[in-house]
């Protein structure tokens, strides 16, 4: 029924069973399920009720999982924010979910601070103490909250009641948020743990932010089992990362396609240098076919799965990895207990070899965008042959003779890059607001380690701004996924008949002469 019965069970069956492993934390699940419910009691005593939003603002640790179980329990509704995320875009946030509660840390409460200051949003702030035990001046103590005595609940929240939401970048520059129900996320689990074969002895290491989706699901996935998750900041030192996996004897490692081109371009690594890892899989973009390969080479003893999904679904296919050989470059079928099909834009199932548009059904699709049933409706359809809805995806796919998928390309503007969707007009808004920019258009140009790499043209007002000044501006302003790797400068942008400024052609002039 909720989310959080899974953790409550493993709590009361295997209270010493470990749970999480984040740097040198080391939770069990006894402790996780008592700490979440004394954190949903403290909430409940605040006034934070049924339905009401809840942020988690807070870098990847085993608070933050306590926070999300802990929200989950009290019937409230968590959104997790990057922790990277700069304050511009955590007061639309605040203003958009009108956000009751914030679960944050020392360390990230000054960016709160500012958020809270420009939004009109005024929650309630529990913060984890900095290193010398203090907790922010006007923010209450997330310690304490978590030592507080749990009134036990017979009623966390029901299969239909929404409960979280996850805001994605949309192609008009703001954030929309994908409304999910306890429903929703238990079939995406189900789902995915099922084609995985997860089992409860797996250790799954995610290097991944809480707030990325894919992220988040490995937690989710690894408490429904009871599992053990272990959690690292980043894969910025990717030595570090093999160690913890052999420290840990991790089984299963989720990729994105940044992490595999690293991986490929270190020449010390040998087959089977992570002997415990079973099975890999790659989400975000897809995995070039001499990538595959090379993790294949160096991981001859593990499973690869090639996966395509979206925030709104959370997963949409897999490839078998059986199948690798006889088709590296599809995405694979409809994950279990969901259809994938492609349509034309009347709405007719396509024969394979023919372009459309990917749809998906089934009872992970989201419930829509929070407070925007325009780009809900844009999303969300009536479904052809059973009256529903179903998700159109907003990517060009095609099918083979046995139906199997493959991506095209994106019918809008968003890149995704390092595993993340970044829209251009969001960044086009930052350079805009530089004093020394008259006009900038952003888009995308391949790239073998991020995906795509986010780059921009951009028309100067006197000629004096320098390529290395706009992109610090960008970083102070943007999340560091989202600034530019390279700017130009053009004494004006290149523009369709009509005017409109092109980034197909803007892409055509980038590295060109002037």
């Amino acid at each position: 029924m909720c989310v959080a019965d899974s953790l409550f069970a493993h709590g009361a069956s295997q209270p010493d069973k470990l749970a999480i492993v984040a740097g040198s934390q080391r939770l069990k699940y006894g402790d996780f399920a008592a700490a979440s419910a004394s954190l949903s009691s403290s909430l409940a005593a605040a006034g934070i009720g049924r339905g009401e939003r809840v942020l988690v603002f807070m870098d990847n640790r085993a608070e933050a999982a306590i926070a999300i179980y802990g929200v989950l329990a009290s019937g409230a509704v968590f959104s997790p924010i990057n922790p990277s995320t700069k304050p511009d875009k955590l007061a639309y946030v605040l203003d958009n979910c009108q956000a009751s509660a914030v679960l944050t840390e020392a360390r990230l409460y000054p960016v709160l601070t500012e958020a809270m200051a420009i939004s009109g949003c005024k929650p309630l702030v529990w913060s984890i103490a900095d290193r010398a035990g203090a907790c922010p001046a006007g923010a209450m103590s997330f310690e304490d909250a978590l030592a507080a005595e749990a009134v036990a609940r017979t009623e966390r929240g029901s299969a239909g009641d929404l409960a979280m939401l996850v805001y994605t970048s949309g192609s008009t520059g703001r954030p929309k948020g994908v409304m999910m129900t306890h429903g929703n996320i238990a079939a995406a689990a189900w789902s995915i743990t099922t084609y995985l074969e997860n089992r409860p002895d797996d250790i799954i290491l995610s290097v991944l932010p809480l707030a990325f989706d894919y992220g988040l699901y490995q937690l989710l996935m690894s408490v429904r089992l009871g599992a053990t998750l272990v959690l690292e900041k980043s894969f910025a030192f990717p030595q570090a990362i093999f160690d913890k996996v052999r420290t840990e004897k991790v089984t299963g490692l989720p990729l994105v396609p940044t992490m595999a081109a690293l991986m490929l371009r270190m020449p010390s690594l040998e087959p089977n240098f992570l002997p415990s890892v079973r099975y890999l899989t790659n989400t975000a973009a897809a995995l070039p076919v001499e990538h595959i390969a090379g993790l294949r080479r160096l991981f001859p003893q593990a499973r690869l799965y090639s996966m395509y999904g979206l925030t709104e679904c959370k997963r949409c296919t897999y490839l078998p990895p059986s199948e690798l050989d006889r088709r590296p470059g599809s995405v694979g079928i409809a994950i279990p207990g969901t259809d994938a099909f492609v349509l034309d834009e009347d709405g007719r199932r396509l024969p394979a070899g023919e372009v459309g548009e990917l749809y998906i059904r089934g009872p992970h699709v989201m419930q829509g965008y929070w407070q925007d049933p325009e780009a809900t409706s844009e999303r969300l359809k009536p479904d052809p042959e059973t009256g529903g809805r179903i998700l159109a995806t907003g990517d060009l796919f095609l099918s083979d003779e046995e139906g199997f998928l493959y991506f095209v390309g994106r019918k809008d503007d968003i890149l995704k890059t390092r595993g993340e969707k970044v829209a251009p007009k969001e960044v086009e808004a930052v350079l805009h607001a530089h004093a020394d920019v008259v006009e900038a258009v952003v888009f995308g140009v391949p790239d073998p380690i991020l995906g795509q790499a986010i780059v921009a043209l951009v028309v100067p007002r006197h000629g004096g701004v320098s390529e290395r000044e706009l992109i610090g501006h960008c970083a102070r302003h943007l999340e560091d996924f989202m600034v530019p790797k390279h700017i130009e400068f053009r004494a004006s942008l290149p523009k369709t008949d009509t005017g409109k400024v092109s980034r197909r052609l803007a892409a055509e002039q980038m590295g060109k002469p002037l």
